[in-house]
């Protein structure tokens, strides 16, 4: 195929592209019908409503990202065959080898590209879905008086990044992160189901780390602030990390942080325990300001 041809093929595509995409905005702009709802109706966000909006847009883009992954080492030769065919002699032999490279290269470098968005977009999915059975083991408590959010949505210094769930009740206010990782081959003489916490520090099948914690500790610093800032009353938030899936073995500690770790099946006995620390009132204020910050998924995000 000469590079004439390869540029009649990519003007073809990109025509075919422009020309559905003005098609699907003219269309849209035309639309005679509305939504039914209220444009100022605002719902209250679901677990994982991050994760979700993610991962639906990654959809959304799949096959621009596999065409891109696909077509981007044909434009780099489209781009160097021209110059190859100036060449004369041996340098027709060099120009072709440095072509033959630079496409090998821009192949292995999308075909990565492309890799890691799919497996970033496996992993939100999971961490949607771990939310969703947190969520679901956590409903149960609303019978009791506890107000439940998911996803809240937080802002500090520019930055914006959301609580996985919110539980307030007389037992206090309760920062729930939820961490879903996949199971992995174990050392010897350890189960593959089962991560040890010390107070410190989370001893995995495969190591140490302490993922999540901080992030925990985190936010239930800026969730205690914020409510101080929006109540004027001081409330202590106990902040607690729970892995979906793991069988959680705590160590007694001298010096323990903290976040507590749990199993989620653990969280309804956890908080339907915890001695009364706050009243009716403190209750129904602190869920008003959670309510308010969590109502806001309109219609097309």
């Amino acid at each position: 195929m000469s590079w004439k041809l390869i540029f009649i093929v990519w003007g073809y595509f990109a025509l075919f592209v422009a020309s559905v995409t003005a098609m699907l905005l003219w269309q849209k702009r035309c639309r005679k019908r509305r939504n039914p709802l209220p444009e100022d109706v605002r719902l209250l966000r679901t677990p994982g409503e991050t994760q979700l909006i993610w991962t639906r847009k990654f959809d959304e883009n799949l096959i621009l990202y596999f065409v891109f992954a696909a077509l981007a080492p044909v434009g780099v030769v489209v781009l160097l065959l021209p110059l190859v065919q100036r060449l004369t002699g041996w340098w027709v032999l060099v120009g072709l080898v440095v072509t033959a490279l630079v496409f090998a290269g821009a192949f292995y470098a999308v075909a990565r590209w492309l890799t890691k968005k799919l497996q970033e977009s496996g992993d939100r999915y999971l961490g949607y879905f771990g939310e969703r059975y947190v969520a679901e083991l956590l409903d149960p408590l609303r019978a009791k008086g506890w107000k439940i959010f998911h996803d809240v949505p937080c802002e500090a210094h520019g930055k914006k990044f959301n609580i996985d769930h919110v539980a307030v009740g007389l037992g206090g206010v309760f920062v729930i992160e939820t961490k879903t990782r996949r199971k992995g081959a174990a050392r010897l003489g350890r189960k593959d189901s089962v991560v040890v916490f010390d107070g410190r520090v989370l001893d995995w099948p495969w190591g140490e780390d302490d993922h999540g914690l901080e992030q925990a500790e985190r936010n239930a610093v800026w969730l205690a602030d914020t409510l101080k800032a929006e109540t004027g009353e001081r409330v202590h938030v106990a902040p607690i990390l729970t892995l979906p899936g793991w069988w959680v073995e705590p160590l007694p500690s001298k010096n323990p942080r903290l976040c507590r770790v749990a199993n989620p099946k653990w969280l309804q006995k956890w908080l339907g325990d915890a001695p009364e620390i706050l009243n009716a009132k403190q209750v129904a204020v602190i869920a008003a300001e959670l309510e308010a910050r969590c109502r806001d998924v309109k219609y097309g995000d």
